[in-house]
């Protein structure tokens, strides 16, 4: 792909789903990277150095021996991310923290120790978020909290670093990836909920942003989410209606009847409905 031949790029989360495709679309496009992953080793060809993005004293030093060894940087991508099951109704327990860890400071943290580099290459920044940032789901909010939060902080540094740096937030939808496990497990499957998208149009969306002319500040990944953001940013009343319509619908057909977690959800709405 034009544009990205010679860049320098870092990508968190290397070893993850959309990591390993983005690490392998970005070195074939001519581009040199280094992933960071909490285990080291090679994601398509790429080398990647380990780091636990939750810990901030080993942030700082392994973005420092990436850009190093790429003699610079011209593109950071926080893919790194983790999801799990978390009702709203009950306390917020360690899967929370954990997924406001990994989700928000951890990219925060990458960020912050990547901004002189970025800001002397005249560089670009890319979250990949998620729908759930501007359209939550019940039982989820954990990950739409999480991600509504990384769109807040960089909507930040925009403002901030904008002048000199590009800010660009990609919002996937569900794809199929290890990230849904503990909440299937949970019975909490998204399946009726989200419709699955391929890896390959998450990643294209990727591209799309870091090649652009000019940063784009949002980035849907398909036509539906696209139409679907634009719904929930400018008709929020009636995109909860559709959430709950189709909540409403799961419950009546038994969907979560064997997940704890939401016992209190379906017991209230069983109630309401008679």
């Amino acid at each position: 792909m034009s544009g990205l031949a010679g860049r320098r790029a870092v990508v968190t989360g290397a070893h993850g789903t959309f990591g390993r495709q983005l690490c392998a679309a970005l070195h074939a496009a001519g581009a040199r990277v280094v992933g960071v992953d909490r285990y080291p080793g090679v994601a398509a060809g790429v080398p990647v150095l380990g780091c636990d993005l939750t810990d901030p004293g080993a942030v700082p030093p392994a973005v420092r021996a990436a850009v190093d060894r790429l003699g610079g940087l011209d593109l950071l991508v926080n893919n790194a991310g983790v999801g799990g099951p978390a009702p709203a109704e009950l306390p917020p327990d360690e899967i929370v923290r954990q997924q406001l860890e990994v989700n928000l400071l951890a990219a925060w943290r990458t960020t912050a120790a990547a901004l002189p580099d970025l800001v002397a290459a005249r560089g670009r920044v890319i979250f990949v978020a998620s729908r759930m940032a501007v359209l939550p789901l019940p039982l989820a909010a954990a990950y739409g909290v999480s991600k509504r939060a990384l769109v807040a902080y960089a909507d930040a540094l925009r403002h901030e670093v904008g002048t000199h740096v590009g800010v660009s937030v990609v919002y996937p939808s569900m794809v199929a990836s290890p990230i849904h496990d503990s909440t299937a497990e949970a019975g909490l499957s998204l399946g009726g909920v989200s419709r699955m998208e391929p890896v390959e149009g998450v990643v294209a969306a990727i591209l799309r942003a870091a090649t652009a002319r000019r940063a784009p500040r949002d980035v849907a990944t398909t036509t539906r989410g696209r139409l679907e953001m634009a719904l929930a940013r400018h008709a929020p009343a009636l995109a909860d209606r559709m959430v709950r319509r189709t909540v409403t619908g799961r419950i009546a057909a038994g969907d979560l009847d064997g997940a704890p977690l939401a016992a209190g959800m379906v017991r209230r709405h069983r109630d309401a409905t008679g």
